[in-house]
């Protein structure tokens, strides 16, 4: 199964930085050209674009020059390889505290009957 996951390290990495993942979430709402992502943001156009390229890197953004300027898009399949794999860790630990949680009933159970039986 693990050899199955697709490489999620460059998509962690990526999401790893607070300007990425904001940029990330300006795309959920659809293509941005680079000056309309790099507008709200506190630094040049270039730092920008170095973002850019880390995103694209990743495999969760995608440009494409459309006239005179590059217009961004959100691989949104990426994001899908990363929530699979969330929800399959959380579906282990989920299943472990499930487990957990039928030892502590049952040792509660002997336990009551223990204390009964020698009452």
């Amino acid at each position: 199964m693990l050899n199955q996951q697709p490489n999620l390290d460059p998509v962690l990495q990526a999401l790893a930085d607070p300007t990425r993942r904001q940029i990330v979430e300006r795309l959920g709402e659809g293509p941005k050209t680079v000056k309309q992502l790099a507008q709200p943001l506190p630094m040049s156009l270039a730092a920008v674009m170095q973002h850019l390229q880390v995103l694209e890197r990743s495999g969760l953004v995608t440009s494409e020059k459309r006239g005179r300027s590059r217009v961004c898009d959100l691989d949104v399949a990426r994001l899908d390889s990363l929530d699979e794999w969330i929800a399959a860790r959380k579906r282990t630990w989920e299943r472990r505290y499930d487990r957990l949680g039928e030892i502590l009933e049952t040792q509660t159970l002997e336990t009551e009957i223990k204390e009964k039986g020698s009452a």
